[in-house]
C-alpha cells in the first residue's frame, strides 16, 4: 500500500523556494508552508493532510488533473485552491507564483466536524475546487502565516482557534461529510478503516496509543476498540504488533540492515524487544529467520 506523503515531503515532487514554515512552533494538526514556485508540471502523490493553497503573488494559468479529469483556470492573488486528502493529483502552471499552503490533519478536521455536526464522522472530503475566492479562508490563512513568522504569546492555542474557524468554513461551503453508519454489525465504515490503516502504516516506527487511534477515527476509546475488533478480528494493539512483525520479516528477508536498525524502523523499543515478541509470536528469533532467508 502506498503511503500518504507528509507536508515536509512535498518538495520532492513540487520543488520550490521555501519562504516560511511553521515547523517547531508546537502546533497540533496544522502546518503552514509558503513557497515561491517557477512554472512546473508535476504529479503529486496522495497526501496525508487536507491542503489549502492561498495565492499571494503572481498570476498564472493553472491546470489540475483530479480523478482523471483536467480543470483549467487562471489563478491570481486572493484566489484559493483546495485539495482533499488521500487523493493523487497533477498540476501544471507556467508563471512564477508565491503561495501559502495550510495543511490540516484528518484528525483535526474529523474532530471539528464531529463537534459541530454532533454525529460520529466516517470521512470528510473537500470538493474538487481549483479556484475560488473566500475572504474568510484567505484571512485565516494569512493570520496563520503571520503566526508562523513570529512567536506570539499563546501561539499554539491561537492557531488551534484559527484552524477550527477554517474547518468550520470548509464544512459549510467546500466539503462533503460521510457519517458513521450505525447499522449492521458494528464494524468501522470502509473510509474509516482505510484512514486508520493508512495512519498506522505511516507511523509504524512510532509509539501508537489507543487514544491516538480513536482520535483519528473521531470516536471514543471504548467505541473505537469495540468496532475495530469487529472490523479486523483483532484488538488495535494486536493489529499494530502484527503489522510490525510483518514489516520486520520483510526487512529480514532482504538481509541488508542490522537487527537494531530493523527493530527501530518497525517500532520496537530495541533489538531485544523485537527478539522477545518474534520468539513469542512466531517461535523463531530474528537471526534464525534471517539465516533461513539467506539459504
Amino acid at each position: 500500500m502506498a503511503l500518504l506523503i507528509r507536508p515536509e515531503e512535498l518538495p520532492r515532487w513540487v520543488p520550490g523556494e521555501l519562504l516560511r514554515c511553521s515547523t517547531g512552533q508546537g502546533w497540533k494538526g496544522v502546518e503552514l508552508r509558503t513557497y515561491r514556485y517557477r512554472g512546473l508540471d508535476v504529479p503529486v502523490p496522495a497526501m496525508a493532510d487536507f491542503m489549502i493553497v492561498s495565492y499571494k503573488r503572481g498570476s498564472t494559468m493553472m491546470e489540475r488533473r483530479f480523478e482523471g479529469r483536467w480543470t483549467r483556470t487562471e489563478c491570481h492573488p486572493g484566489d484559493v485552491s483546495l485539495l482533499t486528502r488521500s487523493q493523487a493529483s497533477h498540476w501544471h502552471w507556467t508563471e512564477q507564483i508565491e503561495v501559502s499552503h495550510v495543511y490540516l490533519s484528518d484528525a483535526v478536521v474529523s474532530r471539528v466536524a464531529a463537534d459541530v455536526l454532533e454525529r460520529p464522522i466516517a470521512a470528510v472530503r473537500l470538493h474538487d475546487i481549483l479556484r475560488t475566492q473566500s475572504s474568510i479562508v484567505t484571512e485565516v490563512v494569512e493570520a496563520i502565516s503571520r503566526e508562523a513568522g513570529g512567536k506570539g504569546i499563546g501561539g499554539a492555542l491561537y492557531v488551534d482557534a484559527l484552524s477550527t474557524q477554517l474547518v468550520v468554513n470548509l464544512l459549510r461551503n467546500f466539503a462533503s461529510v460521510q457519517f458513521v453508519d450505525k447499522s449492521g454489525r458494528g464494524e468501522l465504515p470502509p473510509a474509516t478503516r482505510k484512514r486508520i490503516v493508512d495512519y498506522i502504516e505511516a507511523r509504524i516506527d512510532q509509539a501508537l496509543s489507543l487514544e491516538e487511534l480513536a482520535e483519528v477515527a473521531s470516536m471514543g476509546v471504548w467505541t473505537f476498540g469495540k468496532r475495530f475488533r469487529a472490523s479486523f478480528q483483532s484488538s488495535p494493539h494486536q493489529y499494530v504488533v502484527d503489522r510490525r512483525l510483518e514489516k520486520a520479516q520483510q526487512m529480514l528477508a532482504l538481509g541488508r540492515l542490522p537487527l537494531k536498525a530493523i527493530a527501530s524502523e518497525c517500532g520496537f523499543a530495541d533489538q531485544a524487544h523485537l527478539t522477545r515478541v518474534m520468539r513469542a509470536r512466531l517461535g523463531r528469533t530474528p537471526a534464525a529467520l534471517r539465516d533461513d532467508s539467506s539459504r
